[in-house]
């Protein structure tokens, strides 16, 4: 990602260098700005009881597991081989379970996320095409992760806010 925006800026520099009239562009951090927007709290609050079922969920077979093999510890001198051997099998297959159930959850998790956060940043895009097409910039640069460390701002304009106000 970075090198894509390293290349575009290092062929666009020509460009600008030759060009006469001058253009602007517009930079923003995307991430501040999707934060702000008002449904970025519900999909958080949202996210955050999905996280805490799964938890508990989590929780209730660790608990479980725990009391199996409490009993298994109490009574494992009196078990005959094959029973003890089984009950080996029962707790190994139980662990092995829940072990999959938290790779899992944490799977549907990032994927719960995503598919929550895919609209607002679809919302986030469409403001951004309509300021910028508003505004006449000939691009808007996201200045997040460190992608864009230098912007002169007497040739781009900082739009987080305009973007931010739009979006409420």
């Amino acid at each position: 990602m970075k090198k894509g925006i390293f290349l575009f800026l290092m062929l666009l520099l020509p460009i600008m260098a030759s060009a006469q009239t001058a253009f602007k562009f517009g930079y923003l951090s995307f991430d501040e700005a999707l934060k702000a927007m008002p449904d970025y709290a519900v999909v958080q609050r949202n996210m955050a009881d999905l996280r805490n079922k799964y938890a508990a969920e989590a929780k209730r077979s660790e608990d479980d597991f725990n009391a199996k093999y409490e009993q298994f510890l109490d009574g494992q001198r009196d078990f005959a081989p094959s029973i003890l051997q089984k009950r080996q099998a029962e707790l190994q297959e139980l662990m092995e379970k829940n072990i999959a159930f938290k790779k899992e959850s944490e799977r549907l998790l990032k994927q719960a996320e995503a598919d929550a956060i895919n609209p607002l940043k679809a919302k986030l895009s469409q403001a951004l095409k309509r300021i910028g097409a508003e505004r006449g910039y000939a691009f808007i640069l996201n200045t997040d992760g460190e992608a864009v460390p230098y912007v002169d701002s007497s040739m781009g304009e900082n739009i987080t806010s305009v973007v931010i106000d739009a979006l409420r």
